[in-house]
């Protein structure tokens, strides 16, 4: 859904990447850096309740991730390496976000809220699903697109109810989780609806 608004992005992000790329920084770099910090912000403020600084802390980072991308294009080093390490990285940042957020909610300070750390702990997981099920049919030819609920929509979605339990706004986190957990389900469905339905139309090979 949010991917749609690319272009857009693309255009205030080049001028930002292009005095980026000046100063010598490699996209790769980029990569690396914004996901350190997103990881020790997730793991180092989340599980001590301090939801809506972690919040701040782990959206500096995340923004500064999205400029990789707009210093390879305009220095012209877009590489399958960079994809890869990009991709698996942005893996390793989701981990490290809904990890912070269950160990907080097993914690003292939280008390004892286990049900909801269970739920965090599965909008990770379902969040990784839907990202495995699009890279593996695309790796077999499928094309894989669809999705309520891509990174995009599951980070805004998680930074921004964090970032509310934070100023102690009730309910909004519980909500949230709940609202992802439902979301990231039904984008697993949609891509092995949209899969199956490309694989049961091609033709099943002739054996001589």
């Amino acid at each position: 859904m949010l991917n749609q608004l690319r272009p857009v992005l693309g255009r205030v992000l080049t001028p930002i990447g292009q005095a980026v790329a000046r100063t010598g920084v490699t996209p790769n770099v980029i990569t690396v850096v914004g996901t350190v910090g997103v990881v020790v912000g997730a793991l180092g403020l989340y599980p001590r309740g301090q939801l809506f600084w972690g919040t701040m802390f782990i959206t500096a980072f995340v923004l500064f991730d999205m400029l990789d991308g707009a210093v390879a294009r305009v220095t012209g080093k877009i590489s399958r390496w960079g994809a890869f390490l990009d991709s698996t990285m942005d893996r390793v940042a989701d981990a490290a976000i809904f990890s912070g957020l269950a160990l907080w909610l097993v914690g003292e300070r939280a008390g004892t809220q286990t049900g909801l750390a269970a739920l965090a702990l599965y909008c990770l997981v379902c969040g990784a699903v839907v990202s495995y099920a699009k890279a593996r049919a695309e790796g077999l030819g499928f094309v894989c697109d669809v999705g309520i609920a891509e990174r995009a929509e599951r980070v805004l979605v998680v930074l921004v109810v964090a970032g509310l339990d934070g100023l102690g706004v009730p309910y909004v986190l519980a909500a949230g989780l709940w609202l992802l957990a439902a979301a990231s389900t039904v984008t697993v469905a949609q891509r092995f609806a949209v899969v199956y339905r490309q694989s049961a139309a091609q033709p099943v090979p002739e054996h001589k």
